[in-house]
């Protein structure tokens, strides 16, 4: 559900910049004061498994559609909503910048809708609500199927709204919120499927790394974390060769209310933020930007790898200065 910036004018772009780098100050100060040190890998690791998630599309059966994990309510159920925020916003400016999956402009937009109602909604209000503090298999699953369900539901209501703030009148808005509510439905059923089985898998390896301390799991903190970038690292070189070819929810819902997957855009500030994005994405769409049929695959599991080592880095280091910006704060407070 990433959005183009052909979907945005830019007055809405400067706004919903703002609000996302609003709740991005919030979750930092948050997270400066919470976070404890050993979990800076376990976010990093976090972070790269969503990215490679995300570059894999499962198929929608009988529509001609696909879609694939936002990963804002794994996030917030590992790492709480703060982290979770500050961790797939990260996941999405990389993805902007280095492969220009979303546009720069709608780059507030996407933040917004793929990390406000996962982590600050749908984990406290459902999630939270739904699995008590002794997890189980059971509440798990009802509580990750609901809680994608919702955040997506209100997210991608999110996207209607702001292409219809932009006064984008190539998509008419009953037409386009009639298209995106049935199929983003289909896909949060499934992601929320595919975030149970995840979440499942790291209860019965780390409790611990769900907040569940009253069992004890098959492997210890560093050895769950390794596992999980193992399973980052084949998710991203490997799995992602597998991804579906069809258009993702949002895109189908654009082809049924215009005709074509993407708009035309006009205006100096979509053409300058499409130069500096040219610029900055060195494998745009997650390939080479030269491939061909005989290096197609080799481009996906390079990106996948590259950009799946790039985003831990990025986290662990975001992570690394929040706690050193705390112990010196703590420091010259004494």
């Amino acid at each position: 559900m990433h959005m183009a910036d052909a979907l945005i004018s830019p007055s809405v772009g400067a706004v919903m910049t703002a609000a996302s780098i609003g709740l991005l100050g919030y979750s930092i100060k948050k997270v400066k004061q919470d976070l404890d040190e050993k979990k800076i890998p376990l976010m990093g690791v976090m972070g790269a498994f969503v990215f490679a998630a995300q570059m894999i599309n499962f198929t929608i059966p009988a529509t001609g559609s696909s879609g694939h994990i936002g990963g804002g309510l794994l996030l917030a159920a590992v790492l709480g909503p703060h982290a979770a925020f500050l961790t797939i916003a990260s996941v999405l400016i990389i993805q902007s910048l280095f492969f220009a999956d979303g546009g720069l402009l709608a780059l507030g937009c996407n933040i917004f809708n793929m990390g406000f109602f996962p982590c600050f909604l749908a984990y406290p209000l459902i999630y939270k609500a739904i699995t008590p503090r002794n997890l189980s298999p059971k509440t798990i699953f009802w509580g990750s199927v609901l809680g994608v369900v919702v955040a997506l539901q209100l997210g991608s209501l999110s996207v209607v709204l702001e292409t219809l703030a932009s006064n984008q009148t190539e998509l008419t808005f009953t037409v386009f919120a009639l298209l995106m509510q049935p199929i983003h439905l289909a896909i949060g059923i499934a992601e929320g499927l595919i975030t149970a089985a995840v979440l499942s898998f790291i209860h019965q390896a780390n409790p611990s790394m769900i907040g569940d301390n009253g069992k004890t799991g098959m492997l210890s903190f560093k050895n769950a974390v390794i596992s999980l970038a193992v399973i980052a690292a084949l998710t991203g070189g490997c799995l992602s060769l597998f991804a579906s070819e069809h258009p993702d929810g949002l895109e189908w819902s654009i082809i049924g209310v215009t005709g074509n997957a993407e708009l035309s855009s006009e205006g100096a500030v979509h053409e300058s933020l499409a130069q500096i994005q040219e610029k900055t994405a060195v494998l745009p769409d997650y390939n080479f930007s030269d491939a061909n049929e005989e290096n197609a695959q080799l481009g996906t599991s390079v990106s996948g790898l590259i950009g799946g080592a790039i985003t831990l880095f990025v986290i662990a280091v975001i992570a690394k200065l929040l706690i050193i910006n705390r112990k010196k704060a703590s420091v010259s407070s004494k």
